[in-house]
């Protein structure tokens, strides 16, 4: 019954440090992100990281992006793609070099640099959803264009590391035009689920006598998207993102909207917060802080100048770009995925694996206060 005292630190922990930030001026979930790891091995031990956890983690963030998508403004979206596209390969770019630079400098070689690049490359927005959610941004043109950003580079990153596992590992024989077929599969069997059959299911089974008939129409479509997403090689947030796009399309999207989020922020969601802090250790640590500090400091200004950079070339103002640039550095559990592949390859040496566990959390853990910030200072320019 272990996972019962688990959920019970974890809800009391997430709320009550999630106020704390609050009062201290600060988004809940920065509040909610330190929790994890106070209570978690590196601190106190109180919550240790096991399957229950990953699995309601998992659970968690795809909640998290599933009502993204219900309260994104598709029009908005459409009218955003340019911004979006170049927001993400600004987010690529200038990380990439910045992250082979920092890589060299510390000697690794040349192939283990080339990875630690791409790793800087990637993005998870669910953090800064959050983030954006609770200052009421999610749906500003900013917002959109974050959110659109998230899903192409994505992509980007899956295909550019496929690639780089083709050239970089002898066995491995990625075909490249499989792993590019299969993402463009996604996109097309998605959008024609989404209009065609996503509206007929949820019609035909919502009226069935038992109990949250579209509520569990809804997640029996958020999770099959996710599903699909995954086998297709892109991450599952991106398909529960367009299951919840999917549904908002239909007259179901407040009924949903209004049920989903209690399920989610009362248990799923916390979870998902405290499993980021669960990874961090600190042993070792003194020996590669300099690292630490430095590939940090790359990863977070390279991410907000290109995406800025990205957004300021297709039309944005300095200031909007600045917080487009920042909805972009947390690097989340994408880069956590590409980190574990990089050390099961030899791409990334396994005496730096733990430091770069410690930046993708620090980048993660810097993203909430920064959008606040440069909003706030957007707000009275």
């Amino acid at each position: 019954m272990e996972f019962i005292l688990y959920l019970a630190i974890i809800i009391v922990s997430t709320k009550l440090a999630g106020a704390l930030s609050v009062r201290l001026g600060q988004p809940a979930v920065l509040g909610k992100l330190i929790a994890g790891i106070l209570i978690g091995p590196a601190v106190l031990g109180w919550v240790k990281p096991d399957d229950f956890i990953g699995h309601f983690s998992e659970i968690g963030v795809l909640l998290l992006m599933f009502i993204a998508g219900l309260e994104t403004d598709l029009d908005q979206l459409r009218r955003n793609w340019k911004p979006s596209f170049a927001v993400a390969v600004g987010g690529i770019l200038l990380p990439f070099v910045g992250g082979y630079g920092i890589a060299a400098a510390f000697g690794l070689s040349s192939n283990e640099a080339l990875f630690l690049g791409l790793l800087l490359c990637a993005t998870s927005v669910s953090i800064s959803v959050q983030t954006l959610k609770e200052m009421d941004k999610l749906q500003s043109r900013e917002g959109t264009t974050i959110l659109g950003a998230a899903v192409v580079d994505d992509v980007l990153v899956v295909i550019l590391l496929a690639v780089m596992m083709s050239f970089l590992i002898p066995a491995n024989d990625v075909s490249l035009g499989l792993l590019i077929g299969k993402k463009v599969l996604f996109f097309v069997v998605i959008g024609l689920v989404g209009w065609l059959l996503v509206p007929r299911f949820l019609k035909w089974f919502a009226p069935l006598k038992v109990t949250e008939t579209a509520m569990s129409a809804a997640l029996i479509i958020c999770f099959a998207f996710s599903y699909f997403a995954e086998e297709m090689g892109i991450a599952g947030i991106i398909g529960a993102f367009a299951a919840g796009i999917a549904v908002s399309q239909t007259p179901f999207k407040h009924q949903v909207e209004s049920k989903v989020e209690p399920i989610a922020y009362t248990l799923f969601v916390p979870v998902f917060f405290v499993s980021i802090g669960l990874h961090i250790t600190f042993d070792g640590v003194g020996e590669q802080l300099l690292f630490i500090v430095l590939v940090t400091i790359v990863a977070a200004v390279t991410k907000l100048l290109g995406g800025g950079l990205g957004a300021r070339l297709t039309g944005f103002n300095n200031r909007s770009s600045i917080a487009i640039g920042a909805g972009m550095v947390s690097r989340g559990e994408v880069a956590l995925i590409i980190a574990a592949s990089g050390l099961e390859s030899g791409l990334l040496p396994e005496k730096y694996f733990t430091s770069v566990i410690l930046v993708v959390i620090l980048t993660t853990l810097i993203t909430p206060p920064l959008l606040k910030q440069v909003f706030k200072e957007r707000q009275t320019a």
